[in-house]
């Protein structure tokens, strides 16, 4: 078995090997590439059209809401994959019943389903 300082003395020198790599990497990597610089190549490029203006425009609130609620409903579709796989193995013998799994699952459903209907109510989901 070894040591609590050995375990670390080979955690430092992994970290020194991983730096050491990362440097001899990149300076590989800056004398081997070719460098022909011009003034095209210090222009914005984005999608083959001239940029116009200032990169500032104002965004909807609506959109960050409706993007916020659904990743809300999305959280709640990975919490029922794991619950969906778990009650089936539930029975008297388990140290949680399966009548309180379905219970809890529900009250959560329904407390997503109330936040949904309030956005509903609140005119998010609606588009101008």
């Amino acid at each position: 078995m070894t040591s609590f300082y050995a375990q670390y003395g080979t955690f430092a020198v992994l970290v020194v090997v991983g730096c050491l790599l990362y440097a001899v990497i990149m300076t590989l990597n800056r004398a081997m590439r070719p460098s022909v610089p011009s003034p095209q190549k210090l222009t914005t490029y984005e999608c083959g059209v001239e940029a116009i203006g200032t990169g500032w425009a104002q965004v909807n609130i609506r959109y960050y809401v409706f993007a916020f609620l659904f990743v809300i409903f999305d959280v709640e579709a990975v919490f029922l994959f794991p619950w969906a796989v778990i009650v089936g193995d539930l029975d008297s013998t388990t140290a949680i019943s399966p009548l309180f799994a379905v219970v809890a699952m529900f009250l959560f459903i329904l407390t997503l389903l109330e936040g949904l209907a309030y956005a509903w109510k609140k005119g998010v989901l609606t588009w101008d």
